[in-house]
């Protein structure tokens, strides 16, 4: 009886390195862009990226008051600091470190990120993650996960992994998030140590690193990544990451491409222009 083997592991390359621009967005908060930037607009199905990080008050104090969202969905992950979100539909929570909210927009959403602190680091992740046009007009909802709901994996290399959406091994992560079917992973790279991260066949995915620096891609093609570097990886099964003298963190991000039309102004994320426009619309008649 003849048997039939699984297809070898295919480890991704970098196709572009990208560096995270200074820019401003709230009330005045500093961060840097990655995606949603003139170097990578977007990603399908990423819309935007920004790491936010500093320890002086005046960089973040001001936070972000009420603004619209919709037809996209949100994702907040906390590495040092506290946020409180609140919306116009009575929602409220609190993001701590190692926490992570996932908000569908959807048809519509009012809402607030506000530091609950004084002083002290500020440092997390925005990321924005776009919808199917058949689930833009879906009911909001939140996904507040909190950082002991993030199951954490040890590898034979001594990496640690924080599965925060998808899959690594037979550990799942805590986020639902159907429609892109996403892969988050935060995960810190001993120094010395190389290992392989699986990554759905199909997805599109970015290794965006943010402590030290790693190789990334398969040892006779490996690129160089520094800390505040995005590189986005081509077609594959897995990715390859290995760390130098000194440890490296990073996040791989991954996600289904919807190859749909998007049409964006701001806070709002449709397929054409019209729906921009009723977007704006119920936004101003307070519909939202």
């Amino acid at each position: 009886m003849s048997t039939v083997s699984a297809p070898p592991a295919q480890s991704r390359r970098v196709l572009q390195l990208v560096r995270g621009q200074p820019t401003s967005d709230g009330a005045g908060v500093k961060l840097n862009r990655v995606i949603g930037q003139r170097a990578l607009d977007m990603l399908d199905p990423f819309l935007m990226l920004d790491e936010f990080r500093s320890d002086q008050a005046g960089d973040y104090l001001a936070g972000f008051p009420n603004h619209p969202h919709r037809g996209f969905e949100t994702v907040t992950y906390m590495l040092a600091g506290r946020m409180r979100h609140g919306d116009n539909q009575g929602n409220s929570g609190l993001l701590t470190a190692g926490s992570v909210q996932w908000m569908t927009a959807g048809r519509g959403i009012v809402h607030s990120e506000m530091p609950e602190q004084e002083d002290g680091l500020m440092w997390g992740f925005q990321l924005w993650v776009n919808l199917p046009a058949s689930q833009k007009m879906t009911a909001p909802r939140y996904q507040d996960i909190a950082p002991e709901r993030i199951p954490e994996v040890h590898t034979d290399e001594g990496a640690l992994v924080r599965v925060i959406a998808g899959r690594f091994g037979t550990t799942e992560g805590p986020v639902n998030a159907a429609a892109t079917a996403p892969l988050y992973l935060d995960v810190t790279v001993p120094a010395g140590a190389r290992l392989a991260l699986p990554v759905p066949d199909g997805h599109n995915g970015f290794v965006y690193v943010f402590e030290g620096a790693a190789a990334v891609g398969p040892a006779d093609a490996a690129q160089p990544v520094q800390r505040g570097e995005l590189a986005v990886l081509g077609r594959g099964t897995d990715v390859e990451v290995a760390a130098g003298t000194s440890p490296a963190r990073l996040i791989l991000v991954a996600g289904k491409p919807l190859g749909e039309p998007v049409a964006k102004y701001g806070p709002f994320v449709m397929n054409t222009q019209d729906e921009i426009v009723a977007a704006v619309r119920d936004f101003q008649s307070g519909r939202f």
